[in-house]
């Protein structure tokens, strides 16, 4: 992500592949593999002994950062490392796909003026996407409500409300109860 500065920052993430819920790993302006390691180790901690423990593979980039001392942090509680192919980003689509939607749905319509600003806007934006935006592999439910039973039909006397959210650039919408 370019700054408005013309500084390039970089944002390092995790999708856990079955929920599709992102996790902002950190923000910086020089990505080394010092940082990636520990934002790895950060990550894992934050999640706890209970959701490590169904990690079973890390699919990742094939960025230089990621060397082997990153790859230990997943191997360590028993995940396989997959590098994907150069030239084959169907191998990684959905953090792709999450990557375009950040950019079409935020950053793109904001002028980022640093690591603070890119920070709060991508953890919100990744907040949207995890209590709120509605995935069609998930039968129509955000990341955390995979276990949720579905939601009851709108009647004509519903009301609704509405919930903006980066200053009103995205809006979410809940019924009334």
């Amino acid at each position: 992500m370019d700054t408005v500065f013309l500084r390039r920052l970089f944002v390092l993430f995790f999708i856990e592949h079955g929920t599709r819920r992102v996790h902002i790993a950190g923000v910086t302006r020089h990505v080394t593999a010092e940082w990636a390691t520990q934002q790895a180790r950060n990550l894992l901690m934050s999640l706890g002994d209970m959701r490590t423990a169904g990690i079973q593979y890390l699919v990742r980039d094939n960025a230089s950062y990621f060397t082997d001392g990153f790859d230990a942090v997943f191997t360590a509680i028993g995940a396989r490392v997959v590098p994907i192919l150069p030239g084959a980003p169907r191998m990684n689509a959905i953090a792709e796909r999450w990557v375009g939607s950040c950019r079409r749905e935020a950053t793109d319509r904001i002028l980022i003026t640093g690591e603070r600003h890119l920070r709060l806007v991508v953890t919100e934006y990744a907040g949207h996407h995890n209590e709120h935006r509605p995935h069609r592999s998930l039968g129509q439910r955000c990341p955390d409500a995979v276990g949720a039973p579905e939601p009851p039909a709108a009647d004509d006397q519903s009301r609704v409300i509405r919930r903006d959210r980066l200053g009103g650039l995205l809006h979410e919408y809940a019924q009334v109860a």
